[in-house]
């Protein structure tokens, strides 16, 4: 830790995916897990929901040595818990609650939470309660665990990861003062409404009210309690200057810092393993595409995709399929691209017709009847993708140069069809694309340089804004990221500057591409959880600050 800043002596840090791989904060607490376990050792817990009940959770292992006593006396003040270790690199202590039992005191937790706070949770729907329960049984296990074994001569942090932690932290601000406490959203749950409803975020950002958009846009309960939360925490942080500017403008709150996010690399294969593996990654992608289409696309095929959650026009699938269909009539393409659309979608199972073909062996020259797909979907004729492919009558014709498949389930290894994990699939890519039109961060694309695959993304990306300040200019594919201006409204120019930047990258030569391979990794290492953990610091010492003039 740094010297001439207040150090935590013990640091709880909450989050609804703290062992639930639900989206992007998994990978966010779970990679930089190691580096605060390196620092901290044992001196950080993780609280996270019990969501798991007599089933094993695969991301945790209990262990009922730890904190036998405390338990005990838990048990009988009606906090049911499960001790042991995340599943991830560091192993640190983690503690599940099970939060089920606050049900029945709901409405007057929120009748406490507005006399303190003046949060409306009137209009509460969805998964507002689940989260908040989780969020206020969170809260009574710091509160319980720091009377038990910490006092007021230790400086704690308690840090909560976006809305759904929010009770809990103020829960914690009330009766613990002594305890610095720590916000950080991800992504305004207003901003991320505001642009999932195709209104203009950004041009217009200075005059949206957020209150008033939360009324609009019936999210009055997630919008209080996140708001709240920002004015009455001792820092306040999120993950990217563009979503700082968002919290000011519509939480009317201004962040104390800004925690990008960092990576840990220790999982990315080295040397001959990295090369096995790459093969096997392209070996079998090509595969699934030749069973699937009737084709016969070898290794020197150019192997694309996108990824990440399902949203259409936030994270740039719409963008994405637009461009491909550019590229089918583009002179300048030097190489037939396999483009993969990686999103978990409605899923219903893996396609018999297609498994069938794989466990043969054999070579096909016809496709299969709806050679864009590789599982079945529950909603087929209502799906934004397979919608948008009909619309432009994109059907991997035979004499295609562009063939796009729809990958839509999560990526665990056992899909049925690819059976890879994700993270053995990406490094099979020779570029990535994420042209987010909202995206806080980005940690597809740090993924992708991370295993030596170039990529595309905006500077309406946190990540993409970062690596433009790190040239200190618009970084260019050459620069491992090429990163592309996106506004309120140039989709068409996005679309242009991606088709043209894979025509581009089809003609690069082999020495070409490896140097940008060896720039995108050389790029990924500068975003380490050992680079940005300096930020953390910042926050933890703002926040024991702010404390510590309590204790007075």
């Amino acid at each position: 830790m740094t010297k001439g800043i207040l150090n935590p002596d013990f640091i709880f840090e909450s989050s609804w995916e703290v062992c639930n791989k639900v989206g992007g904060i998994y990978t966010v607490l779970s990679t930089r897990a190691k580096t605060l376990q390196d620092i901290m050792k044992d001196r950080i817990v993780f609280i996270g929901p019990d969501c798991w009940g007599d089933k094993k959770c695969p991301y945790f292992s209990e262990d009922e040595s730890l904190f036998p006593d405390w338990k005990d006396e838990t048990m009988k003040d009606g906090l049911k818990v499960k001790t042991g270790r995340w599943n991830v690199p560091g192993n640190p202590i983690a503690i599940l609650v099970d939060f089920a039992p606050f049900y029945e005191k709901k409405d007057e937790i929120y009748t406490w939470l507005w006399e303190n706070y003046q949060v409306d949770s009137l209009h509460a729907y969805g998964d507002y309660d689940e989260a908040s329960m989780f969020s206020y049984a969170a809260g009574l296990v710091v509160e319980s665990f720091y009377k038990k074994y910490l006092d007021k001569g230790k400086k704690v942090i308690y840090h909560g990861n976006e809305w759904m932690t929010g009770l809990g932290v103020l829960y914690i601000n009330k009766v613990l003062p002594e305890v610095g406490t720590i916000f950080t959203t991800h992504a305004t749950s207003i901003g991320r409404s505001i642009a999932g409803n195709n209104k203009p975020l950004y041009d217009y950002l200075f005059a949206y009210n957020g209150d008033q958009m939360s009324w609009e846009l019936n999210m009055q309960s997630k919008h209080s309690i996140e708001k709240q939360t920002a004015m009455h925490v001792d820092c306040f942080t999120t993950v990217s200057d563009i979503t700082a500017n968002e919290c000011k403008e519509l939480l009317d709150k201004p962040v104390d810092v800004v925690l990008p996010n960092g990576f840990d690399n220790s999982f990315v294969p080295k040397g001959a393993t990295f090369t096995k593996k790459r093969k096997a990654a392209r070996k079998r992608l090509l595969e699934v595409a030749n069973a699937l289409l009737g084709t016969d696309l070898d290794d020197d095929t150019l192997i694309i995709s996108t990824s990440g959650r399902y949203e259409f026009r936030n994270k740039g699938v719409d963008v994405y399929i637009e461009a491909m269909n550019r590229l089918l009539r583009d002179r300048d393409l030097k190489k037939k691209v396999l483009a993969f659309i990686e999103v978990p979608g409605w899923v219903g199972e893996p396609r018999t017709d297609l498994v069938e073909r794989l466990k043969s062996g054999k070579k096909f020259n016809t496709p299969l009847e709806v050679p864009e797909i590789t599982h079945w979907l529950h909603n087929m004729s209502h799906d934004n993708v397979l919608g948008m492919l009909k619309f432009l009558d994109m059907h991997n014709h035979a004499d295609d140069n562009v063939k796009l498949i729809f990958l839509p389930c999560y990526l665990t290894g056992d899909d049925g069809v690819l059976n890879l994990p994700y993270y053995d699939l990406v490094l099979g890519n020779d570029l990535c694309i994420y042209p987010s039109y909202y995206e806080p961060w980005g940690y597809t694309p740090l993924e992708a340089i991370a295993f030596k695959v170039p990529c595309i993304t905006t500077d309406l990306a946190g990540f993409g804004l970062w690596a433009n300040t790190e040239k200190g200019g618009y970084s260019e594919i050459e620069d491992g990221v090429k990163v592309i201006h996106r506004t309120d409204y140039n989709y068409s120019e996005v679309a242009d500057t991606i088709k043209d930047t894979v025509a581009h990258f089809s003609g690069m030569s082999a020495a070409e591409v490896k140097k940008c391979r060896a720039n995108a990794e050389k790029l990924s290492k500068k975003a380490l959880w050992s680079e940005f953990v300096k930020y953390y610091e910042q926050a933890y010492d703002i926040a024991l600050r702010k404390a510590e003039e309590r204790k007075l």
